[in-house]
């Protein structure tokens, strides 16, 4: 699989994103603050695409002090990152967590009282994408919580355009035009975003009753749904 991860980033990976799109950690301490409401010992945390395993960690040590039965789950595909998780599961040794290096359409969901997703989604094929988030929703318990972030893209050319430019035009405060650009033509054919109204109807037919945004930055977005 080509590397759409830029896990090879000199910065390291979580310093680059965190450059790449604005408010990213604002977006990530909302996901571990709304984790407290759903964790539950003796069932299972899923981190969809955990990448360095930073998410993982954190829901694990915000948590502990009222799951410390939670069965943590951080699922892989890029093998760019499998340093980084074994670095982080040496870190983690004494609690309950293991990371999976596989495709996430190959993993079977069950127990799930969370399940996250920050910005995957977004690089599979859109013909998988509803059955992945069908399974999803029957991994969950009741109760369950599916707190997902994308990129998306506009109904309107127009605010598509002015949106697409003001990123832009953040990101050359970190990175040079050449390196936009090459990142850019690199994910053309991988990054596969929907309109927000597209990811809304999949979240519904998948089983989902309400799906709530909670973050927002240029096309970026944040949401939960609940079982």
């Amino acid at each position: 699989m080509p590397d759409f991860t830029f896990a090879h980033r000199k910065e390291g990976f979580d310093k680059h994103i965190e450059k790449s799109i604005r408010g990213y950690s604002n977006l990530l301490e909302d996901v571990i603050s709304l984790s407290r409401y759903f964790v539950e010992d003796n069932t299972n945390i899923v981190d969809i695409g955990c990448s360095t395993g930073k998410l993982t960690k954190a829901m694990i040590e915000f948590n502990q002090d009222h799951c410390e039965a939670g069965n943590y789950i951080g699922i892989e595909i890029a093998e760019g990152f499998f340093k980084d998780l074994e670095k982080r599961k040496n870190e983690l040794k004494s609690h309950q967590v293991q990371f999976i290096l596989d495709d996430i359409r190959n993993y079977k969901f069950k127990n799930c009282s969370l399940i996250t997703s920050i910005f995957t989604l977004q690089f599979m094929s859109k013909k998988d994408r509803l059955n992945v988030i069908k399974n999803i929703y029957n991994g969950l318990n009741i109760g369950g919580a599916f707190i997902f972030s994308e990129k998306t893209i506009c109904d309107n050319a127009l605010i598509q355009d002015m949106i697409t430019f003001n990123y832009y035009d953040y990101k050359r405060k970190s990175f040079d035009t050449d390196d936009i650009m090459n990142k850019e033509r690199t994910l053309r054919h991988m990054m596969k975003p929907n309109t927000w109204k597209e990811i809304v109807d999949m979240i519904h037919d998948a089983g989902f009753k309400d799906v709530q945004p909670f973050w927002r930055n240029h096309a970026f977005v944040g949401a939960i749904a609940i079982k």
